[in-house]
């Protein structure tokens, strides 16, 4: 037996040394990885810096400013000059953009958009694109270069038929569907089967359908001279990001079509997720102390989500904080902790009490629920022991007395 004991104690922590080094060595590759970050470090960059165009075309693109540091950044972009014949905007999908905000290790997109005047002709336009932090330490510069040919766009003439739509762009989130209605004139003098067709972003999901009903159509049969509503029904994907998508429609009969364009604008999805880390839902508390407990806040949506307040639903009397109060912002796929602080009653009954937490954002809310467990507070057991050994030392008395008798 005492040799056992020996070899079992240093064995023992040998193994809790073990155990110890290959939890902490995720934690510890996962710091060392952050650590050798630069504290500040960004870029910008043109997504086709540059292009060649036929006449009458406008140009779009994506300005991509990628933070690599550990700190998040302000960063102004203009246009160093104004080129002649031009129209240029950098812009999201509803706003012209002089300023972007770029998280830390994260990337941000917006909008270059040059529109050339009818009069703009053949030649090479260079747009100078400039951007920097609002310190001034980081500056950045990038040219877009776009080539006009002189072929001038082809122009898409119809003929034998009419398209009209009241509201050819709609706007909503991103897992919505959206329904265009578009009036088909036949302008033949004869009765003629129509073909339909639809060109959208890959992956997006277009159909026709006639006016208020169910069924999906791929043709249509018109009378002469004779005109019939339809509905132009899109989907996009479940992962479609905000932005302005075109959708182009085509109505052929022999010699006779008709194109138009639709637009859809995707203001993204709002979603959160609320929880803990371990998963656990309860804490325990005591009478007039403050205890704590941390959940996590993620963004689970496409768009980002501003505003982040939390209302709490507890028992009269008791108080709840919050650290921090409010979140200004949560991006998409981003995280954010919370903590809160719970102090029961100083009079509340020992037992279980239901905690619930409102997360409320822009377009976004979840509420969870917290056990909360009050004991007695540790006074009270002393003073609970100190009854105990009053009631032993009274019996042991009384049995004293009894034995003297």
């Amino acid at each position: 037996m005492r040799n056992r004991t020996a070899w079992e104690k240093p064995f023992a922590l040998l193994l809790a040394v073990f155990f110890l080094l290959i939890s902490a060595g995720p934690a510890a590759a996962k710091a060392d990885k952050e650590t050798k970050k630069p504290e500040r470090q960004i870029s910008m960059s043109a997504e086709y810096p540059g292009v060649v165009i036929p006449k009458g075309q406008e140009v779009s693109m994506d300005l991509i400013f990628r933070n690599q540091g550990r700190t998040g950044e302000d960063v102004q972009v203009w246009l160093s000059e104004k080129v002649p014949g031009w129209k240029v905007k950098i812009k999201t999908y509803r706003y012209t953009v002089t300023g972007v905000h770029v998280p830390a290790d994260d990337t941000k997109r917006v909008t270059f958009e040059a529109v050339p005047d009818k009069k703009t002709g053949p030649g090479k336009y260079r747009f100078h694109v400039m951007a920097k932090t609002a310190d001034g330490r980081f500056k950045m510069a990038r040219d877009i270069v776009i080539e006009i040919t002189g072929e001038k766009e082809a122009q898409k003439e119809d003929r034998g038929v009419k398209l009209t739509t009241s509201y050819p762009e709609i706007r909503g989130p991103s897992d919505a569907k959206f329904e265009f209605s578009v009036e088909v004139e036949s302008e033949l003098d004869k009765d003629a089967i129509f073909d339909l067709f639809a060109q959208g972003p890959e992956g997006w999901d277009i159909n026709f359908k006639p006016a208020y009903e169910s069924k999906y159509i791929t043709s249509l049969r018109l009378k002469a001279n004779q005109s019939q509503t339809i509905a132009v029904e899109v989907k996009p994907t479940h992962n479609a990001k905000a932005g302005k998508y075109p959708v182009a429609i085509r109505v052929t009969s022999g010699d006779a079509k008709a194109e138009a364009r639709l637009t859809v604008i995707l203001t993204g999805t709002y979603g959160l997720e609320v929880g803990t880390l371990n998963g656990l839902l309860s804490l325990e508390a005591r009478q007039g102390k403050p205890s704590n407990v941390s959940f996590y806040v993620k963004n689970t949506g496409s768009a980002a989500n501003h505003d982040i307040k939390f209302l709490s639903f507890k028992p009269e009397n008791w108080k709840i904080e919050f650290k921090p109060e409010r979140i200004d912002i949560i991006n998409p796929g981003e995280v954010k902790q919370v903590e809160m602080i719970v102090t029961p009653y100083e009079e509340a009954l020992v037992g279980d009490y239901s905690v619930s937490v409102s997360v409320e954002g822009e377009k976004a809310n979840k509420t969870i629920e917290f056990r909360t467990t009050v004991k007695a507070s540790a006074a009270w057991g002393w003073v609970g022991i100190g009854i105990i050994v009053l009631v032993i030392v009274g019996l042991f008395g009384l049995f004293r007395m009894l034995g003297r008798r």
